[in-house]
């Protein structure tokens, strides 16, 4: 019987048996196998397993097509320059190199875009060291892109080429139709731990969602032609009935809330492209909306506010109504000039970063020299934010309220001038106030970027506030990524995530609970993580010896393959009878295992592997169960019937062994010796083998022998 990649071989044994007569003879022929006293199991594995001859079509030997392809990348600048027939680079470009037609291609596209409504779990099954290979995970785009390629054209330079430009068409599709990017997680976040194309394909999608909101936002506002003349009415009225009537609102304002007003427009056209706060500011925001993350709980004084007695607390219900995109009050603080609680403000979400933006960044600050003021200025765009919905949120605050609030560490207690709690201005309520306490010498030196920022900051909550991510000019700038990429950079990053999202699919196996099969996988994982290091940092080049370690990872990979494709089979065949399928796989894995150190070429295909399982009663119903009962079809070619059938088959081969056991007393095989053992002696021994005619012939030749 053949179970996938693995044969066995079933032998079932009579022991001696009394044979008087033929007709004994032929109710042994028809006895069942089940009645037998042995059944010995004979895997089959080696000739099965053995991919020496190169026909052996899986993941190992298509990953060493990529390799090929990666090492031939280096001779062109442009993809583009692969797929043209007036490349001037490798003579064999034209002539091995073959394009799938085009309704291959169009089938891998639809394949590869299909929608799907529910995004699959990029965790799951997710081997515990495969977040150490930097590149997709197997579920993602790009990932299915490369698997893809791994059987387009036989994954040669050109196919890769002429598939990628299709994909990149796809995508500059799905961007200008704000159509959601298939296979990529929706949750806002960009994976640094994967590869840099996977990253910006996030970055994408989230481009995408941006752009629809607004272009959705953009049509509530326009409304229908039906209403338009009911929308410009609405506007007129605005115009000559509520401007008016603001006027004294916009203009009655302290002097340093007008200058402010003047600047609404002033700051908001710069942009930013960087994600976390610079190391100098030390804290994080979301952290500070408890009492734990300030030190209200310490009575302080503030050489910048006057003295209690002073002080004229501001109406409450003035301030409130002002009050705009308030997140809620923050512990008992208090701010400095007023007597009012301080309100964390809704900020605007950092913008996003990959990490080609973030590599960007540090040599920015390499190159000019780490400076508070440098930092501030490469975050101007996020600060100006976060500081106008501060004073939305808190009319009236000051520069020292922010800095309390927004970076602790740049507010330093006075404890030693502190004074008792103050209770005429609180109705009756014992707070600390007025805090004492002075801003940190960055802060308080003259020219501090930080002040200017907040001077110039407008009194805007973040709900009306420019965005800071510009969807369409960072979506323009990955589609120009993708579309200039020098192939050599693609070949890299597809060779990582064939390799990642390839043992990925295989650590998805089910082979049950063998112990060696887990620490190959395991090895392997490390050995990929190893070897692939140099790609992951753009450290190859087409003279590295880096092509060469490749290559022989491939024949670690395909080692592990052909493994792990035995222990699924017998898992699969023997899942009721564990027993048998460790014992085999454990007694192969020894005997294959001095074979992995070395390439598949000097695999001794000579020997054999030999292994003779005896099974128990238990297991005998498994094994027969393997044999399905014929079809009709197959049933009446058999004309010819040996017997001892098993669920309808009947054995390739049947031996049967004759012997004869006489007295040796009184024959020419008696012994010399004068002493009589009176013994039996073999005296006659055949063995016959065949069909049923053939046994006829042998039992009329062995009645005639034993007469």
């Amino acid at each position: 019987m053949d179970s996938m990649h693995v044969g066995f071989d079933l032998v079932v044994t009579w022991s001696e048996k009394v044979v008087e007569s033929s007709l004994e003879m032929a109710e042994m022929e028809n006895a069942s196998p089940h009645e037998a006293e042995k059944w010995i199991l004979a895997p089959n594995l080696y000739p099965n397993l053995d991919s020496s001859k190169g026909d052996r079509i899986g993941f190992a030997s298509q990953l060493h097509l990529l390799v090929n392809a990666l090492e031939m990348s280096f001779e062109a600048p442009f993809i583009e320059d692969f797929v043209s027939v007036e490349n001037p680079g490798s003579d064999n470009l034209e002539s091995t190199m073959v394009i799938p037609p085009p309704t291959v291609l169009d089938r891998v596209l639809k394949d590869l875009f299909l929608e799907d409504p529910q995004l699959p779990d990029f965790a799951k099954d997710e081997h515990k060291s495969s977040r150490a290979i930097k590149g997709a995970p197997v579920e993602s785009l790009f990932a299915q892109f490369c698997l893809h390629s791994l059987w387009f054209g036989n994954c040669n330079i050109r196919a890769i080429a002429v598939l990628w430009i299709e994909f990149v068409r796809e995508i500059r599709w799905h961007w200008e139709e704000s159509q959601p990017l298939p296979k990529i997680p929706a949750n806002g976040s960009i994976d640094l731990a994967t590869c840099l194309i996977n990253q910006k394909l996030q970055m994408l999608a989230i481009c995408i969602g941006k752009k629809r909101e607004l272009n959705e936002e953009f049509e509530d506002c326009i409304g229908t032609k039906d209403n338009a003349s009911a929308n410009m009415e609405v506007i007129t009225t605005f115009c000559l009935v509520l401007v008016p009537l603001l006027l004294p609102v916009l203009f009655v304002t302290d002097s340093e809330q007008g200058e402010k007003m003047q600047e609404v427009n002033k700051v908001g056209d710069e942009s930013s492209s960087f994600h976390a706060r610079s190391h100098a500011f030390d804290e994080k925001r979301d952290s500070l909306l408890t009492p734990e993350g300030f030190n209200g709980s310490k009575t302080v004084e503030s050489k910048f506010s006057a003295n209690a007695q002073d002080v004229h607390p501001a109406d409450k219900s003035t301030l409130d109504s002002m009050r705009r995109g308030s997140a809620g009050t923050v512990g008992s603080m208090k701010l400095l000039k007023l007597c009012q609680s301080l309100h964390a403000p809704f900020t605007q979400s950092a913008p996003l970063m990959t990490e080609d933006m973030h590599e960007e960044r540090l040599r920015a600050i390499e190159t000019f020299g780490f400076s508070f003021n440098f930092s501030a200025q490469l975050e101007r765009e996020t600060l100006s934010s976060d500081m106008s919905a501060f004073k939305a949120a808190n009319p009236g605050a000051v520069f020292e309220d922010f800095i309390r609030w927004y970076s602790p560490r740049d507010w330093e207690n006075d404890e030693s001038e502190a004074k008792g709690p103050s209770t005429d201005l609180t109705e009756g309520m014992n707070v600390d106030w007025p805090p004492q306490g002075r801003l940190s010498r960055r802060m308080s030196e003259s020219g501090n970027f930080w002040r200017k920022i907040w001077d110039e900051a407008p009194i805007l909550p973040a709900s009306e506030q420019k965005p800071l991510l510009d969807p369409n000019q960072e979506g323009e700038k990955i589609l120009h990524y993708l579309e200039t990429m020098q192939p050599h950079q693609l070949l890299e990053q597809m060779v990582c995530t064939a390799f990642r999202a390839s043992a990925d699919t295989l650590n998805q196996t089910n082979y049950g609970s063998l112990k060696e099969m887990d620490t190959k996988m395991d090895q392997l994982y490390l050995t990929m993580a190893s070897t692939l290091r140099p790609l992951q940092v753009n450290l190859l080049s087409n003279t590295s010896d880096t092509i060469e370690d490749l290559q022989r990872l491939c024949v670690v990979f395909e080692h592990v393959e052909k493994l792990l494709i035995l222990a699924a089979s017998l898992h699969r065949r023997f899942r009721q009878v564990p027993r048998i399928s460790e014992a085999i796989f454990s007694k192969y894995y020894n005997f294959y295992l001095p074979n992995m150190g070395i390439g598949l070429a000097d695999v001794d295909t000579q020997k054999e592997f030999d292994m003779k399982l005896q099974l128990s009663q238990n297991e005998r119903q498994v094994v027969s169960n393997m044999f399905t009962p014929p079809t009709a079809n197959q049933s009446w070619r058999k004309v010819l019937s040996m017997g001892n059938h098993l669920n309808g088959h009947e054995p390739i081969l049947r031996e049967i062994i004759f012997s004869m056991r006489d007295n040796a007393s009184d024959n020419h095989y008696a012994s010399s010796s004068p002493t009589d053992y009176q013994q039996d002696t073999e005296t006659y021994r055949m063995y016959t083998c065949g069909t049923s005619n053939d046994l006829r012939d042998s039992l009329s030749v062995v009645r005639q022998s034993f007469e």
